[in-house]
């Protein structure tokens, strides 16, 4: 029976699903929120007025696409586009359009964690933007960065949008910095999205939709925890929550346990009991100002070369070199 168990927890899904419920307090990782129904909900989050994310830095992608490209082709030589976390690309490919209508000299290597995601995105670019030549890599940001590292022949530009490196507490983030650092080479580039400290209450509404969107997405890790692993979470037992603290600029979210009740996960032969508004750690949402951008730039390594923003100062695109 042992030897079982082990054998179905293989998988690095069932791994941390159980090494997050047995531990306390309880977490999931918000990467495991996406599969085709949660790349669909966080679609519709995008779209929502109070997730003003996604129009903030596409207005900075098309009012500053020149002043981007000239960065990029700095030298004249040819490059390829990483993207890290790639989802639809809705935004990126405001840059790529601008790029083969400049003619440059690069080619687009979407990374993410989902191939539902990745695949409709190769689909989309070939329909729509069929001079650009794509390449997906399906995987983690830390695993496909070993890949990056092996891309020697052209210069590397490396895309992460979405305010991505928000899900990183700060000594995880300095961590993931230094490792992109160490697989650049003279010439390569981050460009890398920031969300900027604001009123605390439109960070909330981001995050607090009145539609539910957002809980709803939250709430497909448990569903794809009850799927894959023939578990028996109530969704309607746990109510979403989000909290922002404006002296750490850390904004979290919960899936809270209205009642005391016990969840049987039958892939792991694990029975996990919550008592009445017990929580499980879903994500965190870090917020950052020029000092906290430029402190992580110094900790691992790295140097802006150039930032750019919002007309309501939102929002940084910061460009970073070795």
């Amino acid at each position: 029976m042992q030897n079982n168990i082990a054998t179905k927890k293989e998988t690095l899904f069932e791994k941390e699903v159980h090494q997050g419920l047995t531990a306390y307090p309880k977490y999931l990782s918000s990467k495991y929120f996406y599969d085709a129904i949660g790349d669909k909900l966080f679609q519709d989050i995008m779209a929502l007025p109070e997730y003003y994310l996604t129009n903030c830095e596409h207005d900075i992608l098309k009012t500053y696409k020149d002043e981007i490209a000239n960065h990029f082709t700095a030298d004249g030589s040819p490059f390829s586009l990483f993207e890290l976390g790639a989802g639809d690309g809705k935004k990126t490919k405001v840059l790529l359009e601008h790029f083969i209508n400049k003619q440059l000299d690069f080619d687009y290597r979407p990374i993410d964690i989902s191939q539902n995601a990745l695949d409709q995105l190769e689909s989309s670019i070939k329909q729509e933007l069929p001079k650009v030549v794509v390449s997906p890599l399906q995987g983690t940001y830390f695993d496909t960065l070993k890949n990056i590292g092996q891309e020697n022949k052209k210069r590397k530009v490396i895309l992460f949008l979405g305010s991505n490196i928000g899900n990183l507490l700060h000594d995880q983030a300095i961590d993931f910095l230094r490792k992109l650092k160490e697989v650049m080479q003279e010439g390569d580039l981050v460009f890398m999205g920031f969300d900027q400290k604001k009123d605390p209450q439109t960070i909330l509404d981001a995050y607090n939709d009145p539609t539910k969107i957002t809980a709803a997405f939250n709430k497909n890790i448990l569903t794809r925890i009850n799927a894959e692993m023939g578990a028996d979470f109530k969704l309607d037992t746990f109510k979403h929550w989000e909290v922002y603290d404006p002296e750490t600029g850390t904004a979290k979210s919960y899936l809270v346990s209205v009642k005391k009740q016990d969840v049987r996960i039958e892939q792991l032969a694990l029975t996990v009991s919550f008592d009445a508004w017990e929580s499980i750690h879903t994500e965190i949402s870090q917020k950052y100002d020029d000092k906290v951008v430029a402190w992580l730039a110094k900790e691992s390594g790295l140097a802006i070369v150039s930032q750019f923003t919002d007309p309501k100062n939102y929002y940084k695109n910061y460009l970073f070199k070795k």
